[in-house]
């Protein structure tokens, strides 16, 4: 009897130790690599589809649909004391699903949808007399849902849609004002797409082709002029483990920035919203899940990196539009109470 009454109790032991295991190991699978903070609201009215630049460590937000009208507004923020101030209203039609980039010192927008048209009109902003200047007419057929960037002094818009879907590309010299066509990116033509730019090459990513959202990454060098596909961001191959977890990283209408070398793809959505957020490292050629988006869900946001953090705001859940800014720190452990 009392060696029986030992093993029960050895047996219950047992138990009680792989239940604690079991409930150590689901704690660890939680994701709590980077932290979110909320910011002050954006102070002009709740949008989707606009976009921003960042000269210096300054954002310029603008553009984008309310749900009645196409706006022509723009606002810049200021992280570090947290607060937004009205500047120059876009001096073109009003629109949304446009593109804008920064070239030294001075931000570029152009392309979009005024509510009847797609536009290839462009412009540049001087914070320094915060005026808008029209410039050279982007060279490509007028479209919305293109990506732009800029990198090594010059910008590029591509791919979007105007009519069809669209995978030509387009630099811009700011020095000459002039267009020139460059090689096409390579895969699927693809509206909504995201990018990002790290170091001097930048990375465009997934979007929408005849109703499949595209699973593919392209680095475009501007020192060759050639793009070269990278890894899927899907579960490409069934025989290696790297990329097991890759089924929620493609999507469209997806923020895109950098942050100390690495980029960053957040929000967007594949039919219903996504709050994950996935983190790309250049060097391996891999990715990484880390803390998802606090604020709600969302589509057709915008994002930039200013310092060691991105920050994500506006966008739209449905018919709802948003105001609100939220910063992200990879760097930091996730602290659910702050």
């Amino acid at each position: 009897m009392m060696k029986t009454g030992k093993n029960i109790l050895l047996y219950f032991l047992f138990i009680v130790l792989a239940t604690l295991v079991s409930c150590t190991n689901d704690d660890d699978d939680e994701i709590t690599d980077g932290d979110w903070w909320e910011m002050s609201d954006f102070d002009g009215v709740p949008r989707t589809d606009a976009v921003c630049f960042q000269i210096n460590d300054i954002a310029y937000i603008g553009l984008g649909y309310d749900g009645d009208d196409r706006l022509n507004d723009f606002w810049k923020y200021d992280p570090v004391n947290n607060f937004w101030t009205k500047i120059a209203a876009f001096p073109g039609a009003a629109r949304n699903g446009a593109v804008a980039f920064t070239i030294d010192g001075k931000g570029y927008v152009g392309t979009g949808y005024d509510g009847e048209d797609e536009l290839n009109d462009f412009w540049e902003y001087d914070p320094s007399t915060d005026t808008w200047t029209q410039k050279a007419d982007f060279m490509g057929s007028a479209r919305y849902g293109a990506v732009g960037f800029a990198v090594s002094g010059k910008g590029y818009i591509g791919s979007g849609y105007d009519g069809n879907y669209l995978k030509d590309f387009y630099t811009y010299s700011p020095e000459n004002d002039s267009w020139e066509q460059i090689i096409s990116i390579g895969g699927s033509k693809r509206r909504d797409a995201a990018c990002f730019v790290i170091g001097s090459k930048a990375y465009v990513m997934s979007g929408l082709d005849n109703g499949v959202y595209e699973d593919d990454l392209w680095e475009y060098d501007p020192s060759t002029g050639y793009w070269t596909e990278k890894r899927a961001i899907s579960d490409d191959d069934d025989d290696l483990s790297y990329d097991d977890e890759y089924i929620s990283i493609a999507r469209i209408n997806g923020v895109g920035f950098s942050v100390n070398g690495l980029g960053y793809l957040a929000t967007g959505s594949t039919g219903s919203m996504i709050s994950n957020i996935w983190e790309y490292d250049p060097q391996l050629d891999l990715w990484s899940e880390k803390t998802s988006f606090e604020g709600t869900t969302r589509t057709e946001a915008v994002g930039f990196a200013i310092g060691s953090r991105g920050y994500i705001t506006t966008g739209r859940s449905s018919t709802y539009y948003f105001d609100d800014i939220w910063t992200f720190d990879p760097e930091k452990e996730y602290d659910e109470d702050n």
